[in-house]
């Protein structure tokens, strides 16, 4: 008998932290939440359609050419050679603009829902090109920080782009990162123009050295070679100043026991990493106090590394 495939999907991509201070744009990591609910169901008339979004305060356009999850799927079924339809509806569970891969966790969720309804064509690691040409549309490069680790889950390090060459590193058991996403508004262009075209030959080879020190200390469980390797020389020196009182959310995170703290992606959220959940609770807490002695509104997240990465949600 043939295998009956079902007709719709809800699933749930999760945020992710891109750079991880040295990564510049070829590390990132998952976390539970926040995320984005999609579901997809199949639709008679061969069109690819968002049907609403809720949760993004009608910033979000109901075109799928401009919409990530819309572009994902249309890229998967072109790749197939295939004539199908989808009905997408979209619950934005995460701040836009957040530096927390907004963007990248519909791009994930709607190709990864397609993927399933259509009999799983292609595994999580082959789906991440077709969430990429999503992150195109979004900001104009489709890179994979992002969606990534939202579609694989863990800690991965894009060692090429061409071919794409993804690889999963160790996440320590104890490591818990937290993400503080203060209610300000930085745009991806403004956090983009800020940085160098070119960066010197001193800058690099210690922006190098960070980042292979951090997978090695992925590798060795490491909590003092983790902190002293998650530095960023390239992007963070320029970015800094487009989040209000960074310096000093940075300073309080380390004060309260932060075995590091950066700009989550291109902001304005910091992340922190801290060595068990307690430690994590009194980094949360001394980063949120320091923005609202500010009078700048913010959420804070806890969360273990999510391993898992987007998943198919119970009916």
């Amino acid at each position: 008998m043939a295998k009956k495939f079902e007709n719709s999907i809800n699933v749930f991509a999760p945020a992710t932290v891109a750079n991880l201070a040295c990564g510049f744009d070829v590390m990132g990591l998952a976390i539970d939440s926040p995320g984005d609910e999609v579901h997809v169901e199949f639709n008679r008339n061969k069109e690819i359609r968002i049907r609403k979004i809720s949760g993004d305060g009608g910033k979000l356009s109901l075109d799928p050419q401009k919409n990530t999850a819309a572009v994902s799927i249309q890229s998967l079924i072109d790749d197939l050679h295939i004539d199908q339809g989808f009905d997408i509806y979209i619950k934005k569970k995460m701040p836009l603009g957040s530096g927390l891969g907004s963007s990248a966790a519909s791009s994930v969720a709607g190709v990864f829902a397609a993927n399933e309804l259509l009999g799983r064509p292609y595994s999580r690691r082959e789906l991440v090109p077709f969430a990429m040409e999503g992150e195109r549309i979004a900001c104009g490069s489709a890179h994979a920080d992002n969606v990534a680790p939202s579609m694989m889950g863990g800690i991965v390090l894009i060692r090429s782009y061409s071919p794409l060459d993804i690889i999963s590193l160790p996440a320590p058991k104890n490591l818990m990162i937290v993400v503080v996403h203060p209610q300000v508004e930085v745009l991806t262009k403004d956090s983009r123009a800020v940085l160098p075209r070119k960066i010197d030959m001193s800058t690099g080879i210690a922006q190098w050295a960070n980042t292979a020190a951090l997978t090695a200390g992925l590798y060795s469980n490491d909590f003092d070679l983790i902190a002293r390797s998650v530095v960023d020389h390239v992007a963070e020196p320029f970015r800094a100043s487009l989040i209000p009182h960074f310096e000093d959310v940075k300073s309080a995170a380390l004060f309260s026991g932060a075995l590091a703290c950066s700009i989550s992606g291109s902001g304005p959220s910091i992340f922190a990493f801290a060595e068990g959940k307690k430690a994590a609770k009194e980094i949360a807490y001394g980063m949120q106090m320091q923005f609202k002695k500010n009078k700048i509104k913010n959420t804070a997240y806890i969360s273990s590394v999510n391993t898992k990465g987007v998943i198919k949600l119970k009916a």
